[in-house]
């Protein structure tokens, strides 16, 4: 029976870390190029998946054409915001971005509570409710495809960073951004498209957890707090300590929260934090 809801809560966690990790990859990508934390970033998590709501409850598409559509709308967002918002203060001190990402992350949750009220609504889905059992864990269909989808995305990403020649353009802007301009490097043009990619990765994680939780204005607060967490825990810069540190953070929330207490489930995430940074101040795949 134990064996059982330890299998039950480390699935739970999984799940929810998978969402973690697709959002703070989105962060870390970001960081890598601008040294700033985009705070803005959960508001097109909340974006994401409103425009899924939207297309699902008004046009009547299905979740999977909503979500792609989603997906290119936000990544449009990000470049603009991009070019508008972030790219005149790129040569200005950090503090400046971050101020700006505040800003945005206040001004578009407004412009949403304007737009559509306070009122919470559930993205219709029709894997909401399908049980599926195995191993006796039990578990939507829904929450199984979020984990899917997530691990799929991670993989095309791993891809893109890894194979193709902006992925390689990116990583040399992220290494030294000067001695990538020097070599011919395209730099706003790495910059517009890591903003594009990371919002299509927070639409997707919004699109992806409407029907499970709510679609609602502020929902991009607590998303964006723990994708800060799980980079810091994962190292700052780091896209494998982005996807190791959601998946830990989603585990040690998952299984807090079944043996000791839910009301305390954002504090285990914190208190993980703490326990990683006191062996290792860089994170764990961090560099000094």
């Amino acid at each position: 029976m134990e064996a059982a809801i330890l299998l039950q809560q480390v699935a739970n966690g999984l799940v929810i870390g998978s969402i973690y990790a697709m959002v703070a990859l989105g962060l870390t990508l970001i960081f890598g190029i601008l040294h700033i934390g985009n705070f803005a970033h959960g508001q097109l998590y909340m974006l994401g998946a409103f425009a899924t709501y939207w297309l699902v409850s008004l046009w009547g598409w299905n979740i999977w054409s909503s979500m792609f559509v989603a997906m290119g709308l936000t990544a449009l967002l990000g470049m603009v915001l991009e070019r508008i918002a972030f790219r005149p203060v790129r040569s200005a001190p950090h503090i400046n971005g971050l101020i700006v990402a505040l800003g945005l992350f206040i001004a578009l949750e407004n412009i949403a509570f304007i737009l559509w009220g306070g009122d919470e609504r559930t993205l219709p889905s029709p894997y909401a409710t399908k049980m599926i059992t195995l191993l006796s864990i039990s578990l939507t269909i829904q929450r199984l495809l979020v984990f899917a989808v997530s691990i799929l995305l991670i993989f095309l990403l791993y891809l893109f960073i890894q194979k193709t020649k902006m992925g390689k353009a990116i990583r040399a802007v992220a290494q030294d951004p000067e001695v990538a301009r020097l070599m011919g490097i395209p730099i706003h043009r790495v910059s517009s498209t890591v903003f594009a990619v990371s919002s299509a990765l927070a639409a997707a994680a919004g699109a992806m957890v409407g029907p499970i939780f709510c679609v609602f204005p502020s929902m991009g607060l607590i998303p964006i707090l723990k994708a800060f967490v799980v980079i810091v825990l994962g190292g700052m810069g780091s896209i494998p300590g982005a996807i190791f540190g959601g998946f830990i953070l989603g585990v040690a929330e998952s299984l807090g929260a079944g043996y000791i207490s839910s009301e305390y489930k954002d504090a285990f995430a914190f208190a993980a934090l703490i326990l990683v940074l006191m062996v290792r101040p860089t994170g764990l795949f961090g560099k000094e």
